[in-house]
């Protein structure tokens, strides 16, 4: 067999073989914030359907801090064998990135995109004590209280943080951010009365609207969400402009075998092709957004 013809089909059987091997023992994806958020109730029933494809358990690991920043730190410095991944969203991707200068990875070099997996609105809430049902109301008060009114984020430069920056940059409000390691504490703190709003990500959002302890007063996307369609969105209610969206998607550290990145992507894509998961995200506001590798990357 000549040399060239001989080395392709050794390559494609150790390719073959690193798919049929893998995964040796359970996967480990690290999520970016604290139990109780967006991320939390996006990554468990994808946990769930992968583990049943892989025949390995996936389990969470919360690494939460600094705007999920430290989450994918530890990311870019594990292991590449396919056995840690990072479920992560657009903030600790693509807008630390852009705001701060030095970070502990590079978003491009860092990391071996897998699949963008979902995106889901945020809702402005309030603490039912604060004397406003609508964007107008609202403005209303805080142009009467400049300085006065704080909001919870979970981070610098997180969506939420952003989400209030930039509703004060197109309506001149003044309005003070308090930073949070992730959504569960934030909500903890609006719940108590700690802070006055908090832009939420709708799965960590509605579980508290039904129960009445927060006021949902608009959500931040281009269309109302089907999920509570009572809210209007920010634009509607008057902030021409306004449209905030956040999406959710899978990493592996840089290096890691371009085999086991695209097990893993067929893997998440036929999870989230399933009825059972679409209608499980449905019900928390969020949309699935399959993306493969590819597309992610770009």
């Amino acid at each position: 067999m000549p040399y060239a013809l001989l080395g392709a089909v050794l390559g494609t059987a150790c390719a073959s073989a690193l798919a049929q091997e893998f995964p040796a023992k359970p996967i480990r994806m690290i999520l970016s914030f604290p139990p109780g958020g967006g991320s939390d109730a996006i990554a468990r029933p994808l946990a769930q359907r992968m583990a049943k494809s892989l025949g390995q358990p996936v389990v969470i690991d919360h690494r939460p801090g600094a705007n999920g920043i430290v989450s994918l730190e530890t990311l870019a410095r594990s292991t590449p064998d396919g056995h840690t991944i990072a479920l992560s969203n657009v903030g600790p991707i693509a807008m630390s990135p852009a705001l701060q200068e030095k970070l502990p990875y590079d978003p491009v070099r860092s990391f071996a995109p897998i699949a963008r997996v979902a995106s889901t609105q945020y809702v402005l809430l309030v603490h039912p004590s604060l004397p406003v049902r609508t964007v107008k109301q609202f403005l209303s008060l805080a142009r009467a209280r400049p300085g006065a009114i704080n909001y919870a984020t979970t981070g610098v430069g997180s969506t939420p943080h952003l989400s209030g920056e930039l509703l004060k940059h197109l309506t001149g409000i003044d309005i003070v951010g308090v930073q949070y390691k992730g959504g569960g504490p934030a909500l903890i703190d609006l719940i108590s009365g700690q802070v006055s709003m908090y832009f939420a990500s709708a799965p960590s959002a509605l579980p508290h609207l039904k129960s009445g302890r927060v006021v949902g007063v608009a959500v931040t996307g281009i269309k109302r969400s089907a999920a509570i369609p009572e809210l209007p969105t920010v634009a509607e209610s008057g902030v021409e402009g306004y449209e905030v969206d956040g999406w959710y998607g899978v990493l592996a550290p840089t290096q890691t075998d371009a085999a086991r990145v695209q097990r893993l992507a067929a893997v998440i894509g036929e999870a989230l092709r399933a009825p059972e998961l679409i209608a499980a995200y449905a019900a928390q506001g969020v949309e699935v957004a399959p993306a493969s590798p590819e597309a992610f990357a770009a």
